[in-house]
């Protein structure tokens, strides 16, 4: 199977869980995600399945959606739901004005530093292990981008949010950032994704979904299983190759693509759904393969 199948994470799973039940449930190794998620987050899980592992190198810098709600009163070593109190919960009664004064401060590009608890490596090691054995953490801040930071709601101590960001941005240092401020400590209580890049929660199924679908390739499991190949990517400019510059793309040589001479980088299709190849112009209208999705003595096969 090659494609991409959208799973509405939910909680109390890590990434990596949903990937190994994915591989269990479609019987196949070749399986990689688009973007972690928390155990405690739900939502958006892209997976890319077969040959369209590939396309992972396309989606390293995807936008994402949140929304969520952040529980004032203290803090926690996660920085959210998960972690263990480091301050003492206090009574706290937040008045909409002063949320939205110091969400303000978190819209556009910050300077942000990642929790403890996170997959940033120091010296090779991933920060979350050497939190775990109560050892210092000390990471440097890095400039992340928030987009949109809407305040939904705010009721007595929690505040409801939809958060619009750019990759690598940690919405748990925002409420623990946030809470610092308002100085009464906070944290993430809860978090879905509603989307990556192109992909929504209307695109998503639950495990239980999928595992419902009668497995093998027959294309009414592609149909309504996994996104329809011409969607992905939707910034590149696609074409239809015939069968002497598809064989030619096959091989890794460059070929000539006129109608699409001022592209960068083009999507070539063999019929609507065969997703073959993602081609680099190198001059004029030749193009070279940055990479090939298809066998030497085979398309990419429709699931």
């Amino acid at each position: 199977m090659n494609g991409v199948l959208i799973i509405d994470k939910p909680a109390g799973l890590t990434s990596h869980d949903v990937v190994n039940r994915a591989r269990r449930i479609l019987q196949q190794r070749s399986i990689g995600h688009l973007g972690t998620l928390d155990p405690m987050a739900t939502g958006v899980l892209p997976l890319v399945t077969g040959s369209l592992t590939r396309l992972a190198q396309f989606y390293t810098a995807s936008e994402k959606v949140y929304e969520g709600t952040i529980r004032f009163g203290f803090s926690t070593d996660t920085y959210d739901a998960d972690g263990v109190p480091t301050t003492t919960p206090q009574e706290v009664h937040l008045h909409p004005g002063e949320v939205e004064a110091v969400a303000s401060r978190f819209r556009g590009i910050i300077e942000q530093t990642p929790p403890a608890f996170s997959a940033k490596k120091i010296h090779g090691v991933p920060a979350y292990k050497i939190a775990r054995k109560q050892k210092e953490v000390v990471l440097k801040s890095v400039q992340v981008e928030i987009k949109e930071f809407e305040i939904l709601a705010v009721e007595a101590d929690r505040t409801r949010f939809r958060a619009r960001v750019a990759s690598g941005t940690y919405m748990r240092s925002v409420a623990h950032d946030m809470g610092q401020l308002l100085t009464c400590g906070a944290h993430l209580e809860s978090l879905r994704r509603t989307a990556v890049a192109e992909f929504t929660l209307e695109d998503a199924h639950t495990l239980e979904e999928v595992a419902a679908f009668p497995q093998g390739n027959s294309s009414a499991t592609s149909d309504e299983l996994f996104v329809h190949p011409r969607k992905l990517l939707p910034n590149l400019p696609c074409v239809t190759a015939d069968e002497s510059t598809v064989a030619r793309i096959r091989s890794g040589r460059t070929v000539n693509l006129p109608e699409l001479s001022r592209a960068r980088q083009v999507k070539v299709f063999a019929g609507q759904r065969d997703l073959i190849a993602i081609v680099t112009r190198v001059a004029g209208t030749l193009f070279h393969p940055k990479i090939v999705l298809c066998g030497t003595d085979t398309l990419v096969r429709r699931l």
